[in-house]
């Protein structure tokens, strides 16, 4: 691809955290008397902000969803930010783009304190320009920002930057900011849904996305 700038989602795309997500979502619902033992109905919360998913999932209240983002964080602070894995590939992927002579930066709706201890237990920060999330009450989660964020401060152009993420919500935040994008299906999302929302090209695994970005 003839972009020089690419913006990698986190949950889904970097890394596979279901697991720490999952675990931790549900804690914070058998606080509210929810049990869900269904692991799948409970992807739906990688991506979005946390607010948002217990707010239209689970029809909290938004005094409810914010206390339960409080508790599902007594978990994931503890446990939940490293019951996860990088993705097979994933660092030989971003190392091949540095040798390339691309720009990568981190565009998620991970705040921000959390996002950090991630890519460096896991050795990926040093493969990026710059690295974005959310505060830590999400008051900027939604992917539109968190990418606005990012180019301001990487001095990337819309035109030069490619997004790369799992979600439709990665898709529709570069929409927003005149971005192409890049829907992965090795994550957490489907190809319907990366399809509806618009993605410009679609990626099955990593090796597929190495052959994309890099022909």
């Amino acid at each position: 691809m003839k972009q020089n700038y690419f913006f990698f989602d986190l949950d889904g795309t970097l890394t596979e955290s279901g697991p720490g997500i999952i675990h931790s979502v549900r804690y914070a619902l058998r606080r509210w008397g929810i049990d869900e033992p269904d692991d799948t109905a409970l992807y739906r919360f990688i991506g979005p902000p946390l607010v948002y998913s217990f707010s239209t999932f689970y029809g909290f209240s938004k005094d409810e969803a914010e206390k339960a983002m409080a508790v599902y964080r007594e978990y994931y602070a503890v446990h939940g930010i490293f019951e996860n894995s990088v993705y097979k590939g994933i660092p030989q992927l971003l190392g091949a783009l540095k040798e390339a002579g691309k720009h990568l930066c981190v565009a998620t709706g991970k705040p921000e304190k959390f996002m950090f201890p991630i890519l460096k237990h896991y050795d990926l920060l040093k493969y990026f320009d710059f690295c974005g999330g959310s505060d830590e009450a999400e008051t900027h989660a939604d992917k539109a920002t968190v990418i606005r964020y990012v180019m301001d401060n990487c001095g990337s152009k819309a035109d030069d930057l490619v997004m790369i993420g799992d979600r439709h919500h990665d898709v529709d935040g570069a929409k927003a900011n005149g971005v192409q994008s890049v829907g992965i299906l090795y994550g957490y999302g489907s190809r319907s849904e990366l399809e509806t929302a618009g993605a410009d090209y679609i990626a099955a695994t990593v090796e597929d996305l190495q052959k994309l970005l890099l022909g």
